[in-house]
């Protein structure tokens, strides 16, 4: 009788798990997209000098800000999913989960006004960081490293040009979150990078 609901459950868990992993592959494109439409149609953004985190202020700020949450809420339902498609691994559906949770909590903490934006900020950069800026940045800081460390850790679960391809992509997104100091579009391109990624990878697992 164990044996014969052991086999029933299986396709189950495999259905279950294939559901999750493609909310998880649809968090990235969602998010990239929302932060596309805004940077490109509303006033005084410039990709050259603005994050994308900056489309959280302003009159519509709230989509960027229910962006946050929802991409957060799917990439987290991705690392159950990664965790049922590899139990082998503790990790990686661990890292993926911090990853997803970075950004609830950049949904509520949003990043400070800079270098022209929203309109009628300082033309400046951001130099100082208020309270809420200071928590948005430290979660972008650990979120977007705990996902490079699960490309490391993934790596060890793919074929040998999956596993490489995994490795650079993580020593990419680490170059451009250092280089975000001297300019913002390395951060931005290496960001969806990651996001790209992960997305890739999830639609592999989930196949």
């Amino acid at each position: 009788m164990t044996n014969t609901l052991t086999a029933q459950s299986a396709p189950a868990t495999a259905a279950t798990a294939r559901t999750l992993l493609t909310a998880g592959a649809a968090g990235g494109p969602l998010f990239l997209a929302v932060g596309l439409a805004g940077g490109l149609t509303r006033e005084g953004f410039d990709f050259t000098r603005n994050a994308l985190s900056q489309l959280s202020l302003g009159d519509l700020g709230w989509i960027q800000q229910a962006a946050f949450l929802l991409t957060g809420a799917l990439l987290l339902a991705g690392a159950v999913g990664l965790r049922r498609a590899l139990p082998s691994s503790v990790w990686a559906p661990r890292l993926v989960g911090v990853f997803g949770a970075s950004f609830v909590l950049d949904g509520f903490f949003a990043a400070d006004p800079g270098a022209g934006f929203p309109v009628g900020a300082p033309e400046e950069r951001v130099t100082g960081l208020s309270g809420h800026g200071a928590v948005h940045l430290a979660g972008g800081t650990v979120g977007f490293l705990a996902l490079c460390a699960a490309f490391l850790v993934l790596a060890r679960h793919l074929d040998r040009r999956w596993a490489l391809a995994s490795r650079a992509v993580a020593a990419v997104v680490l170059a451009g979150f250092a280089a975000s100091g001297v300019t913002v579009p390395a951060f931005t391109l290496a960001a969806a990078l990651g996001l790209g990624w992960l997305s890739t990878v999830a639609i592999k697992l989930r196949a």
